[in-house]
């Protein structure tokens, strides 16, 4: 080796090629390594062996020669096993994946440091070489005191290009005696890009395309101009014909005929170029769609490439717990965008992690349940319907339904009662909550639940879902739904307030256009219900602050929009229409946009705002908390401010809903309140005209409540009602010493009694 004080520019210059063909061949190390351990034939092995030669070859030429005897070392065992002299086992594969793991660390230290970090470890890479090499002499492997450093100066994170440069290699004699092909080469070529110019690349790529697009409305304005020039040709050809018989002098015919011959050149020439302006459009939308498919595509990487480190991870977990996988994947070609590849990995690990820890069973408890000794896992990834779809199966021992119940109910997180009556679908999305696990102890790889939070965070994050199958003794599947790309988005188009709003189509649960009549009130709030479950109603102008337009139509259009815990109905103006948009990142000079993720540009030129479904539940949520939606279908009110109001504060159901349809019948505006503490926080957020209230409710009753408004000086004047169901002589005086106006007690919803109450207290609404 050179003298490693002496490293000049265009050592480092080789030294950086060869850490980049190391990084690809490593990666078909680890991979093939693990693949021949459960089949090893001839065919499996010689990709190695050429791969551990290739490596050799490389490190000859940059002149490290502990890496060329590792490598050396390596490539003899394979070779021995392509040619049937020997059957590599277990640990056998141990020691060749532990000389594929000092390659990978070498891929990882700064390009200068490269020979230091070889002379330091030199004792351990010898010490492993000989090992290797005893193999084939039928030595015991030596044992190696020390590990290789973790701790050398590494590079920064950044992606390797797809590359196998062919370097150049010294021939010796066992190179001219290998009669194996050589590895072959991408014929394409690749470069480094920054990321941030891709994605500048692919913004530009999308505006072009826009405005390609937006030619269309030119040819359109041009076909009209046609069309007026015909007709006004054609009025004045009438003209001039009427003029022959009327005795106008001929200088003024002759220029009124050469008028007409200039018209018709002009409308030769307009036909001419709305032609040209055609066959210009379509070859520039052309062009156009073809240079925003090859961005897109430049971003777009294949499932495999986030693959290299499950297989190798699968074996070694496996074997560590004494148990048999066969690890298989599909669809390693499918094209994934590199953005939700990188975000994969850990969601993926976990996934993969728990399925052996806590799904597979041990060779011997799959025979006693009848079970080949050797358990399946299998990841897929696959498009489908526009969407990215994989999928994690194990044929473990699958999730038992009852024990989740009953952890579920001693984590504390729902009633007995009200677990009994969950589906088995609902009681699975609680091994996503933070923290759950139904393992029953910690171990250093915990059983399913540990980690599921970080999945559905990452699924979430990229507009995705995720859901999971399992069956008793079977096993178990959990099915990841992602965009192909977080760069262009599937939307529906929907209009608000006369401007459009995009909805990501994997956010949305279904879209609706029911009868207005079909919606219904309780508690004050409307609800529709769909599929058996009842779906709270929000008005989209009120969530996003937009005013409501006069010409609003009479159809009552409503997307259903969800995240882990509620579900609402949000209602729009109007359905637009499916549209594919390229994603435009907002400006950082503005900040957060509440409901707002992005911004996109439609084919007219004009901006649309992608709307962000979690930040919406989060406000809707919020609306409904504190009492202050408005009812779809009066709108109007919105902008009133004369209606009476009225907050009907009671703990009873019933009796809510008595009160408020009566009054509502009668024309007043009601809130309520579901008891004194709640009703006391909305007198602090909206103005009431009058206040109902019971008398016993938890947590504040009704005589405290009107203590405190009439000690309030904002509230003080406000009248008060007591409706209760006590009719004593001394729970009237209790009432009315507290500051109560009026006390009824319920039997007056019989009569007209409350209403007569209300307009004494307040008036007519």
């Amino acid at each position: 080796m050179k003298d490693q004080g002496k490293t000049d520019i265009a050592d480092l210059s080789m030294l950086d090629l060869f850490r980049i063909e190391v990084e690809n061949y490593t990666k078909l190390l680890e991979t093939g390594l693990v693949e021949i351990e459960q089949n090893q034939t001839p065919e499996k092995v010689e990709p190695l062996m050429r791969a551990a030669h290739s490596i050799k070859g490389a490190a000859r030429i940059v002149e490290l020669d502990l890496v060329v005897t590792l490598a050396h070392a390596m490539e003899d065992i394979l070779s021995a096993a392509q040619h049937g002299k020997m059957n590599l086992t277990s640990d056998h594969i141990d020691m060749l994946l532990q000389g594929n793991d000092i390659f990978q660390q070498i891929t990882k230290v700064d390009i200068p440091e490269i020979p230091d970090w070889l002379k330091k470890e030199s004792e351990a890479i010898n010490s492993l070489s000989r090992s290797i090499r005893g193999i084939l002499t039928g030595e015991g492997p030596e044992p190696i005191d020390k590990k290789i450093s973790p701790q050398a100066p590494v590079k920064q994170d950044m992606t390797p290009p797809q590359i196998s440069p062919q370097t150049p290699k010294t021939p010796d004699k066992k190179d001219e005696a290998l009669k194996t092909k050589p590895l072959e080469k991408d014929e394409d070529s690749f470069v480094r890009v920054v990321s941030e110019s891709l994605n500048r690349l692919m913004g530009f790529a999308g505006e072009c395309l826009v405005q390609a697009r937006s030619a269309k409305p030119f040819s359109t304005s041009l076909l009209k101009m046609k069309d007026w020039h015909l007709e006004l040709g054609s009025a004045l050809e009438n003209i001039f014909q009427f003029t022959k018989n009327t005795s106008i002098p001929k200088e003024v015919r002759e220029k009124f005929g050469e008028s007409l011959n200039q018209l018709d050149q002009i409308r030769d020439l307009l036909i001419t170029q709305i032609v040209d302006f055609e066959v210009f459009s379509r070859n520039l939308e052309r062009l156009a769609d073809q240079l925003y498919g090859e961005v897109v595509a430049i971003r777009m990487r294949p499932f495999s490439d986030g693959l290299p480190g499950f297989p190798r991870m699968v074996r070694d977990l496996a074997k560590n717990m004494g148990k048999k996988v066969n690890f298989r994947i599909f669809g390693e070609t499918t094209k994934i965008d590199r953005d939700i590849l990188e975000k994969l990995e850990s969601p993926l690990t976990h996934l993969l992690r728990n399925a052996i820890d806590h799904g597979l069973e041990t060779p011997e408890e799959r025979l006693v349940a009848q079970k080949p000794a050797e358990g399946t896992l299998i990841l897929e990834a696959r498009h489908s319907s526009g969407m990215l779809h994989v999928r994690i199966t194990d044929d473990g021992n699958g999730i038992d339904i009852e024990k989740l119940r009953q952890k579920i109910v001693e984590r504390g997180h729902i009633s007995k009662e009200m677990a009994a009556n969950l589906a088995e679908a609902e009681l699975l999305d609680f091994l996503f909550l933070p923290g759950f696990s139904t393992a029953a102890k910690v171990t250093e790889v915990s059983g399913r639940g540990v980690g599921l939070d970080v999945v559905m965070s990452m699924v979430q994050e990229v507009g995705g879902s995720v859901r999971v199958d399992t069956t008793l003794g079977k096993g178990t599947s959990f099915y990841l739904q992602l965009p192909l790309t977080l760069s262009v988005l599937r939307t529906l188009l929907v209009d608000i307030g006369g401007e459009p709003y995009a909805i990501p189509l994997s956010r949305i649960d279904h879209i609706l256009e029911p009868s207005p009549d079909r919606l219904k009130i309780l508690e004050d709030k409307q609800f529709y219900t769909f599929e058996n479950e009842h779906i709270g109603i929000v008005d989209a102008h009120q969530v996003l602050q937009i005013p409501v337009s006069d010409d609003k139509g009479s159809g009552l259009y409503i997307v259903v929009i969800s995240d882990r815990l509620n579900r609402y109905g949000l209602v729009v103006d109007n359905f637009v229409g499916e549209r594919e948009l390229v994603v435009v990142p907002l400006d950082a000079r503005l900040g957060r946009i509440p409901n707002v993720s992005a911004g996109a540009i439609l084919e007219d030129g004009s901006p649309v705002l992608i709307l962000d479904v979690d930040d919406l539940v989060r406000s809707i949520d919020n609306l409904l908390s504190y009492g202050r939606l408005h009812k779809v279908g009066d709108r109007k009110e919105i902008a009133e401010t004369s209606r009476r109001r009225i907050l009907i504060v009671d703990d009873s159901l019933t009796v809510r809903e008595v009160e408020r349809r009566l009054l509502e019948n009668s024309g007043y505006e009601v809130t309520v309140a579901v008891d004194g503490m709640d009703g006391w926080n909305t007198l602090q957020l909206k103005k009431f005209d009058l206040v109902i209230s019971d008398v016993d409710m938890p947590r504040m009753n009704g005589i405290e409540l009107i203590k405190k408004i009439k000690g309030d000086p904002n509230l003080k004047d406000l009248p008060v009602i007591i409706v209760s169901y006590k009719d004593r002589e001394e729970d009237r005086i209790r009432g009315l010493e507290a500051g109560a106006n009026y006390y009824l007690t319920k039997s007056s919803f019989q009569d007209k009694s409350l209403n007569n109450a209300v307009r004494d207290m307040i008036g007519e609404p």
